[in-house]
């Protein structure tokens, strides 16, 4: 509709006052509908624009059907709006190609609106290939489903429930506590897809557990040094140590948990070592063709997988934290600053000097990669906007812990950070990146814990360092100095919500019917007690002298005397 608005709107004379216009009213509301075009831009103007069908035989006049869509006393010249000489367009007789570019241009919660608003909206919205894109830009690829023959829903139902599944972080939890090193552990990774947990620290061993039970899977035999990052996907097992390799498990088929740590298996094409550093090893991770490693020895080394030869070596300044991939960039903290490379070129495209008061330990990446996240030393909490390819902006800072930030891990749209003081913070940064989307050029703000301007929680009872944490789906799992690990398990949260409310309602109802049955019990004494007194004030002022209480009187007084 707003397309042909437009043609018929530009054929007329440019001198609006020359028009047919019955009065300066309707002029008004022409020159309104005019500076209102065009209608798309807003969901408020779809729904008045959605309820009127289209009539191909009829062509759009500006000067009668927006005139009587805005006055209803002009309406009258029209008897029937609906029927075969009705002017009025609607937007869904638009070519079904046409209306799907449009709804590109909409967030998902406008496309929830636009498909509230008829059963023609609502098939299109559901079947648009807009929901796979957001759902790729917030989690990527979704897991293999466990039966292949199984119906897999649609893009839109995957990104409601997984969407309405975040919520389960601020709900109730159950804890396992697993235990099997020996020492301090150092390093916690979640292969949520395949449901495997692994770890790995002091004892010099890297242990395998079932994510969902909770119990032992393997342990590899001891490396002979700390081991102090672990990555992993469903084809390669990494994992960095002290004495500066790289040992590599490559994924066995038909092996219901994948990689084979127990050494059982003497062929070294499944089990193998990578050398180049010079220095301890102590961050890891992978994509779908390199292997990135970031060491003491002040450099990150970008390694080919499919030849597992190091390609590219990045060099700093001072030793390097840690390390995140996206895309065509990678990010990486080294002493106390914030660097941002192309992997293509092996040039830096974007620095923070002096983020922290002190070293940037920690770092996390949305999966698009455009936001930032760093912890420090001084126990705060950056986030970057990477808006350009060549500047980083800081939207948002908070401090949710009072010692250093050892480890970041993220899932949208959950931060979790773990700190030397023992405690997990989980810190949901939608409302942060609405206002960042709203308020591309606003300034950083600090974000106070427990404001309510970000939703937050604190997972306390730890009383000694924590070192690694990662998150995934339902589960947090973290370890630290203590030689435990430890995973919280929310996959019951929302049903526990749930039956926590409907107790809530009942009990509810029973105190209503209770409180009802008093009132009625009270109202009826009441009653009763005032025709008593009635009768009472009649007796007394008859003067009846044969009542009870006269009679009582006088036989009292016999007595006495």
């Amino acid at each position: 509709m707003a397309f042909e608005s437009h043609k018929e709107i530009g054929d007329l004379p440019k001198n609006h006052n020359s028009c047919d216009f019955n009065s300066q009213s309707q002029l008004d509301i022409y020159r309104k509908n005019i500076n209102s075009f065009p209608i798309l831009k807003s969901s408020s103007h779809w729904k008045s624009h959605f309820k009127q069908p289209l009539n191909r035989s009829q062509k759009l006049s500006p000067s009668k059907s927006i005139l009587k869509s805005e006055e209803p006393g002009l309406s009258s010249r029209n008897t029937d709006n609906t029927g075969p000489n009705s002017t009025e367009q609607s937007f869904t007789d638009l070519p079904s190609s046409v209306i799907c570019e449009i709804l590109k241009c909409l967030d998902p919660k406008e496309l929830g609106v636009v498909s509230c608003v008829s059963n023609q909206l609502n098939n299109l919205v559901s079947d648009h290939h807009g929901w796979k894109k957001f759902y790729f830009d917030r989690w990527g690829p979704p897991p293999s489903p466990v039966d292949p023959q199984m119906e897999k829903p649609g893009w839109k139902e995957m990104f409601v429930e997984r969407e309405f599944r975040a919520k389960c972080f601020m709900g109730r939890f159950t804890m396992d506590t697993l235990h099997g090193h020996t020492e301090a552990v150092r390093s916690v990774f979640a292969l949520v897809p395949a449901k495997l947990i692994f770890t790995g620290g002091y004892d010099y061993v890297v242990r395998v557990w079932d994510l969902e039970e909770g119990f032992a899977i393997g342990a590899s035999r001891s490396l002979g040094c700390t081991i102090r990052a672990i990555s992993a996907d469903s084809d390669l097992l990494v994992a960095g140590g002290t004495d500066a390799f790289i040992q590599c498990w490559k994924a066995i088929d038909g092996n219901p948990h994948l990689f084979d740590l127990t050494g059982s298996n003497s062929n070294p094409n499944f089990e193998f070592r990578l050398w180049g550093h010079e220095g301890p090893v102590t961050c890891l991770d992978l994509d779908s063709t390199r292997i990135y490693s970031g060491s003491w020895d002040m450099t990150v080394r970008v390694w080919d997988r499919s030849s597992m030869k190091c390609v590219m070596k990045l060099r700093h300044r001072d030793w390097v934290w840690a390390l995140s991939p996206r895309g065509t960039t990678v990010a990486v903290t080294a002493g106390k600053n914030l660097y941002i490379w192309e992997i293509s070129t092996g040039e830096p495209i974007g620095l923070v000097l002096n983020p922290h008061k002190g070293n940037a330990y920690a770092l996390a990446r949305s999966h698009t990669g455009d936001l930032v996240f760093s912890g420090g030393e001084d126990g705060t909490i950056h986030m970057y906007d990477l808006n350009t390819r060549s500047d980083l902006v800081m939207s948002s800072m908070w401090a949710p812990h009072a010692g250093a930030v050892n480890c970041l891990s993220f899932e949208y749209p959950w931060l979790v950070s773990c700190s030397t003081d023992g405690r997990i913070a989980l810190i949901d940064v939608r409302r942060l990146v609405v206002n960042r989307k709203n308020n591309c050029a606003s300034r950083a703000r600090t974000v106070v814990v427990g404001t309510g301007e970000v939703e937050q929680r604190m997972l306390h009872g730890f009383g000694c360092n924590l070192f690694s944490v990662d998150v995934g789906w339902d589960r947090i799992v973290c370890a630290g100095e203590e030689g435990v690990v430890r995973v919280w398990n929310f996959s019951q949260a929302i049903e526990m919500e749930r039956r926590a409310r409907a107790l809530r309602c009942v009990r509810l109802e029973n105190r209503m019917r209770r409180k009802k049955a008093q009132m009625e019990m009270m109202s009826g004494g009441a009653g009763g007690g005032s025709h008593c007194s009635a009768a009472a004030k009649k007796n007394a002022l008859n003067g009846e002298r044969n009542g009870v209480w006269h009679s009582k009187r006088g036989v009292g007084g016999k007595l006495k005397a």
